[in-house]
């Protein structure tokens, strides 16, 4: 089997048939959790997965596969009182088996700046012989934009044209994104890259899970797509990371 349905088999059967036994099939013995939801290892999963209320769920929107790491992008309800927009990462090893998980969620928000979803827009990967190729664009873009703050190249790499925008805070184009930056530092939130930790890329798609701060020590996880050799649309959660969690493995 593939990565990709590694992942989807074996979250179908846990999740969506609540079949606990699932977890010896397609989980490995060292089983490693970076998410704030839940401890490390099996038995942590399944006690999590058990205390799920009857009416959990996930929507799934995108799924993404990049060797032997898989990324899925939608919305889960049941977590809490709100339905939450996530980003889940999974890496699966040699055996077929779920060896390591990292994920970040954030409330759905009903009225966003550009009028988009949290989720909408394309979602198979297309232009996949040009995979590469956009993980180069975007891997560079983090680099010296995101990472090194050098704005005065924000257009090599996205689109002047056509920049969708899923931020909840930020209104389409580079205006858009303009007046939301200003608009967070105001607030003592700047957008400060320090670490580009995994870049997943499939086709037109380029995950990146970054460390950073904004108003405090955050993971940022950004979605771009890529067209014509420019960045045209951008999904993401920051989220905030805490002071303790539930393992010793991190968020990273």
């Amino acid at each position: 089997m593939d990565a990709k349905e590694v992942v989807l088999t074996a979250g179908g059967e846990l999740f969506g048939a609540r079949d606990l036994s699932a977890v010896d099939r397609w989980w490995s013995d060292d089983y490693r959790q970076h998410s704030n939801l839940a401890g490390s290892g099996r038995e942590a999963l399944r006690q999590a997965v058990a205390g799920l209320p009857e009416d959990f769920r996930y929507d799934g929107v995108r799924v993404l596969e990049d060797g032997d790491l898989v990324a899925l992008h939608g919305t889960y309800y049941g977590f809490g009182p709100e339905p939450m927009v996530a980003f889940d990462l999974f890496r699966v090893d040699s055996d077929d088996r779920m060896a390591e998980h990292w994920d970040a969620l954030t409330p759905v928000v009903e009225r966003t700046a550009s009028g988009r979803s949290q989720t909408d827009g394309p979602a198979a990967p297309s232009d996949l012989e040009k995979t590469e190729a956009n993980r180069s664009l975007v891997t560079e873009f983090a680099e010296k934009v995101l990472k090194g703050a050098d704005y005065s190249v924000l257009t090599d790499y996205i689109s002047t044209e056509t920049y969708h925008q899923h931020n909840p805070e930020a209104a389409d184009g580079l205006d858009g994104f303009g007046a939301a930056a200003a608009k967070w530092a105001e607030q003592g939130k700047n957008l400060v890259y320090t670490t580009i930790h995994r870049v997943v890329a499939e086709g037109d798609f380029v995950l990146l899970l970054s460390e950073g701060d904004f108003g405090g020590p955050v993971a940022y996880w950004d979605l771009f797509r890529v067209a014509d050799g420019k960045i045209v649309e951008h999904w993401d959660i920051v989220a905030p990371i805490p002071e303790q969690m539930p393992h010793t493995n991190g968020m990273f």
